[in-house]
């Protein structure tokens, strides 16, 4: 037993050593072996990548708002070197996906974002694990209540804890977020990363910044108003009969404590790494780890 323990340590420290020692990349170059597509969905051409064998078992990364696919550029190889087939799309109005969406008259919904999402997912083999970034792990969570059987796992990263007014729990604004409309908090959001307040590097920096310049400002709008009346699937979740995982920075939008209600909650298993709120950039090593794990437990079910 002490061998055993001291190897799953080792692995665990090489891991993080690992992370620690990413240095500065250009965030828009893909990974040796990606293909881009345009994937036909609902609501129109979303920009999208793939990664691996379509023969292997079939994994999708969801970027959340004012995010793309290029979010998992550390992530995807890890997954696809252990035997998956990764890809990922810009949700409709985000970055590339920026022509994707309801037309002039219409509002970005949910119902898109999930209907686009069902559309991936079936368009491939199935079941598929499934990871949702922030806004996009409340997608996920629709899509698997509307269409279980096409989910094998599902990671929930850094995804809003509560239904109901998500920012409540948000360390910056909390209770403030009850008086800002939509548009003044995409604003305030925006502002912050721009401003580089996450001080992330140059390289990663270009990339955030240059994304505004394609990203759909009505978009963004949209689903900050969607985040201010998220739908409380907790019993579906908590009956779901998949494994769940729920991975998070330490130092997350929300409080750790609200992460750790929701996986008990719903019988979810909860990992928590020493970053902010994007662990598939900073510590992927250790994300990658943790939803390997995920998906050999759903390998047997």
């Amino acid at each position: 037993m002490a061998i055993r323990e001291r190897r799953r340590d080792n692995h665990r420290d090489q891991l993080e050593a690992l992370d620690r020692a990413i240095g500065d990349l250009d965030w828009t170059v893909p990974p040796p072996g990606t293909t881009s597509f345009g994937f036909p969905a609902p609501s129109g051409i979303l920009a999208a990548t793939a990664l691996g064998d379509p023969a292997h078992p079939r994994v999708v990364l969801l970027p959340g708002a004012t995010g793309s696919k290029e979010d998992f550029v550390l992530l995807a190889p890890l997954l696809r070197d252990a035997g998956y087939f990764v890809e990922s799309y810009d949700l409709a109005g985000q970055y590339q996906s920026a022509e994707a969406g309801p037309g002039e008259d219409g509002r970005y919904d949910y119902a898109l974002f999930v209907a686009d999402l069902i559309a991936f997912l079936e368009a491939g083999s199935t079941p598929v694990h499934v990871l949702g970034y922030s806004f996009a792990g409340v997608v996920a969570e629709l899509a698997l209540a509307e269409r279980p059987e096409l989910f094998a796992t599902l990671t929930l990263l850094g995804a809003p804890p509560e239904p109901g007014q998500a920012f409540r729990g948000v360390r910056w604004i909390g209770k403030l977020s009850y008086l800002l409309p939509a548009h003044r908090i995409a604003s305030l959001t925006i502002w912050g990363i721009v401003t580089n307040k996450n001080k992330v590097r140059s390289g990663r920096l270009a990339l955030v910044r240059m994304r505004f310049q394609y990203t759909s400002r009505r978009s963004f709008d949209d689903i900050v108003r969607l985040m201010k009346h998220t739908p409380d699937v907790r019993a579906v979740l908590a009956t779901a009969g998949i494994p769940i995982l729920i991975a998070v920075g330490d130092n997350d939008l929300w409080r750790h404590s609200l992460h750790r209600g929701l996986a008990d909650r719903i019988g979810a298993e909860l990992r928590v790494y020493r970053t902010g709120h994007s662990p598939c950039e900073t510590t992927p090593h250790q994300l990658a780890r943790d939803m390997l794990a995920l998906y050999a437990r759903g390998a047997t079910r």
